[in-house]
């Protein structure tokens, strides 16, 4: 059941946000329950705090995974250029979720800044994770650039209404078999996570659904249960939908009566 990003394989398929949570320790104990070896994290938020800082990290190194830092809230090809260099610097790692804010009601992607600042990291030696929406054309230039996973949003950050164009990221995903496909953001209930894994998606991310969980690490744990339900429904081979009703119980050979004259 393993995924690979940039030739690193893992066993989750579950990567999960360190964000909005009440707490330190529930943090940790829902990460640890959601089985995520992949784990996000904000260099602004980060950064800022010396002590909170210490506490966080000592937190992340505890649980053994892997940190995917992101440049959440930057509006610019610049300024989203200039954090996934410091955090290079700050995490010792060359990947990066790259994120350019486009609109600052919806936090949808500007998807124009994104391929420009995915360029210029690519050239630079970074391994980026785009989060851009669900369109074809831009999740294919940015594999052309060099992307060799890219994020679809799902729905817009933390509106949890899951799949909401899976038309669109159906396509998506029959277009570009070979690139490993995210979906991130939008997800909201345990059933959305199993209906991106069910259309083969190679992973879901994920953070307010947990973390804003009246219990997160009950939450987390159905999450991890749904992923691995969807791809193990995906790998199965799930029975395609049909218009009309087909028997499940075989009629040929069936034994009748007639009533006696």
């Amino acid at each position: 059941m393993a995924v690979s990003f940039y030739g690193r394989s893992f066993g989750s398929r579950l990567l999960v946000g360190t964000a909005l949570y009440p707490s330190p320790a529930l943090m940790q104990d829902a990460i640890a329950a959601s089985g995520a070896e992949i784990v996000t994290v904000s260099l602004r938020r980060e950064a800022a705090g010396a002590k909170a800082g210490d506490a966080f990290w000592s937190i992340i190194r505890a649980l053994g995974v892997t940190v995917l830092p992101n440049t959440a809230g930057c509006r610019s090809v610049k300024e989203a250029v200039a954090t996934a260099e410091l955090a290079r610097e700050l995490f010792g790692t060359p990947w990066i979720k790259l994120e350019v804010v486009g609109d600052d009601e919806t936090l949808q992607p500007d998807v124009v800044g994104l391929v420009e600042a995915a360029a210029i990291l690519l050239r630079d030696g970074f391994e980026v994770f785009p989060y851009c929406t669900e369109d074809l054309t831009v999740a294919t230039r940015l594999v052309e650039l060099g992307c060799r996973v890219v994020m679809p949003w799902g729905a817009p950050i933390g509106s949890g209404q899951g799949l909401a164009n899976r038309p669109a990221l159906r396509l998506l995903r029959a277009r570009l078999p070979d690139v490993t496909l995210v979906v991130d953001a939008g997800l909201g209930a345990p059933s959305h996570a199993a209906d991106a894994m069910e259309l083969g998606f190679d992973a879901v991310l994920l953070n307010t659904a947990i973390a804003k969980a009246d219990d997160p690490v009950a939450m987390a744990r159905a999450f991890r249960l749904a992923v691995e339900a969807g791809r193990t429904g995906h790998e199965a081979g799930i029975m395609p939908a049909r218009e009309f009703a087909t028997p499940s119980t075989p009629v040929v050979g069936t034994p009748f009566w007639h009533a006696a004259g």
